[in-house]
């Protein structure tokens, strides 16, 4: 085998260890981004709503779509979080599943609670969901929130069973 052969033979297989051991297309926003859902569901769950905002850009848009409520920036989002919490003061979410990539995603949940202030009726509901959301700098810049209002009106006696 002659020198170069050898040579051209190490440079290979350098390069072929070199590309195969680094991972293409991955950068410092994805790990962000992978840790976006257990920070959603821990902010909401934390009941502070100056907590539940750390996760969100100053600019959020957040919409929770069965009640047509609409918060543009953290302030108005402030305000939705606690009627949510003064609604639905023992509010749980549990995550259920998420994929977020290159900024946008989805975060499926379960979200349990005891009617208190939004029908008044002190029945308990456990309701799935689905958050839609962009991310921008490891921070949630667009939500909205999907879930089967019926499913809790029927829980809190305001509908009839199926």
């Amino acid at each position: 085998m002659t020198w170069n052969r050898v040579l051209f033979s190490v440079v290979t297989f350098i390069a072929l260890v070199l590309c195969t051991s680094i991972p293409q297309g991955v950068n410092a926003a994805d790990g962000a981004e992978k840790a976006i859902p257990a920070k959603f569901i821990a902010a909401w769950n934390s009941h502070d709503p100056a907590k539940m905002l750390a996760i969100f850009t100053d600019d959020v848009y957040y919409e929770d779509v069965a009640f047509g409520e609409i918060s543009h920036g953290k302030a108005e989002l402030s305000k939705f979080a606690a009627s949510e919490y003064d609604g639905v003061p023992d509010l749980e979410l549990k995550l259920v599943r998420a994929s977020i990539d290159d900024g946008h995603g989805t975060i499926e949940w379960t979200f349990t609670g005891t009617d208190k202030a939004v029908y008044k009726t002190g029945k308990k509901f456990t309701v799935r969901g689905v958050s839609v959301v962009d991310v921008r700098g490891g921070k949630i810049s667009r939500s909205l929130d999907y879930y089967d209002i019926s499913t809790v009106m029927r829980q809190v006696g305001l509908l009839p069973a199926q």
